[in-house]
């Protein structure tokens, strides 16, 4: 027996080393061609980036490929034979179908640490090698589209040519606040990078600046602004468990301070009689305030819990699909895998995704709600485990 399942498990491994590679090597281009779209890469930064992303897509492919490799593996045995001969000598079902339980426990133990660990490590590196490239992307875009626009943080700049690092006559509207802007003009600019502070630095020669009818003269004018994705908060899936615990640890404590306030302001303007006091701006701003800490924290909570419920797949892709290859065994193992997987693929995201979005909404509790999908493979699963150990 421990020959047979020896036997089992090494085709499970061969068979998921191959199409994890395959696959991942034809996703990695995919994910290549958004990073350098999203973030305007070029080539050598391309190549820079790319030990990133490939860890950073496994969570996402190893459970459709671990489902592929059990319908492969199984749907083969069963179609050769193999599984009536092993029934015929007395073998029980489950016996076989370890192996891909076993190794569906530890590839589910695995995404989890590569969700937890992998991504926020792979994220942050990708986000340095971007800063630390910064100023080539920044100058190979004004090359190519003589133009940079940054339109949430209000700030656009059009240039004749660049040589170096100088800017040769730029136009910079800047409108922060947008609703006033201001257009500066110069002869030629210099350009420089604060990686710490992450903030892109001009220095601007023979500056002609002015907003309606004020025109103002200087040189050697110094302005700032932010870099692009500059964003110093971070996604919760960019996020370790133990920072997102940090996390929601101060945005609870705020989210109670801001509470109190609201309790002990009401209290004391409806004892007063200033009822008027209620639809004060203050009393409006910290009610706000605390309903966006309460709804951040609901957002990490979920992604808590959906980190071990969608790790733990593939578990139950391996509960649901060896046994449903071993029933079908007689059909190609394509048809098997796809229909095997257009049900999860059809109902178990989508019913994971919509508890995702109830969840951070407040509807549900996520701490249940993410398991819900998980719930439904493994009914699925035991349904069709008696049936193979039936017949």
């Amino acid at each position: 027996m421990r020959l047979l399942q020896r036997y089992i498990l090494f085709e499970l491994l061969r068979v998921f080393v191959l199409l994890l590679s395959g696959l991942t090597i034809m996703l990695v281009f995919v994910g290549v061609f958004r990073e350098a779209t999203e973030r305007g890469l070029g080539p050598l930064q391309v190549l820079q980036i790319m030990p990133y992303i490939v860890p950073s897509l496994l969570p996402f492919t190893i459970p459709a490929t671990f489902l592929l490799t059990v319908c492969v593996v199984y749907g083969r045995m069963s179609g050769d034979l193999e599984i009536t001969a092993a029934k015929a000598a007395g073998i029980n079902v489950l016996s076989l179908l370890w192996p891909s339980f076993l190794m569906g426990a530890v590839l589910s133990l695995s995404a989890l640490l590569m969700t937890d660990q992998v991504i926020p490590w792979a994220m942050h590196n990708i986000q340095k090698q971007v800063t630390l490239a910064m100023e080539d992307i920044f100058l190979d875009m004004l090359r190519t589209h003589g133009s940079f626009r940054d339109q949430d943080r209000g700030v656009s700049i059009t240039v004749r040519g660049v040589h170096e690092k100088t800017l040769i006559e730029p136009t910079i509207i800047y409108d922060p606040n947008k609703s006033s802007p201001i257009t500066l003009q110069a002869a030629t600019a210099q350009i420089s990078f604060d990686l710490d502070t992450r903030e892109i630095i001009l220095t601007l020669k023979e500056l002609r600046a002015g907003g309606g009818q004020v025109k103002l003269y200087w040189n050697d004018y110094e302005i700032r602004f932010p870099m692009p994705d500059s964003s110093q908060d971070p996604k919760p899936r960019h996020l370790t468990i133990r920072d997102i615990r940090h996390k929601s640890v101060a945005i609870n404590q705020e989210y109670v301070e801001n509470r109190e306030w609201l309790e002990i302001e009401s209290a004391f303007t409806v004892a007063m009689g200033d009822f008027d006091q209620l639809f004060d701006p203050a009393l409006s701003n910290h009610d706000a305030q605390a309903k966006f800490n309460e709804e951040e924290l609901r957002k990490l909570d979920t992604e808590v819990f959906s980190r071990f419920s969608m790790s733990s797949s593939c578990l139950f892709f391996a509960l649901l699909g060896g046994p449903y290859s071993i029933a079908h065994g007689r059909k190609q193992f394509l048809t098997n895998f796809f229909l095997c997987f257009m049900p999860v693929l059809l109902l178990y995201y989508p019913v994971s995704m919509l508890m995702m979005t109830l969840s951070k909404s407040g509807t549900v509790d996520p701490v249940w709600a993410m398991w819900i999908g998980n719930l439904l493979l493994l009914l699925a699963a035991i349904r069709i485990i008696r049936k193979v150990l039936q017949h």
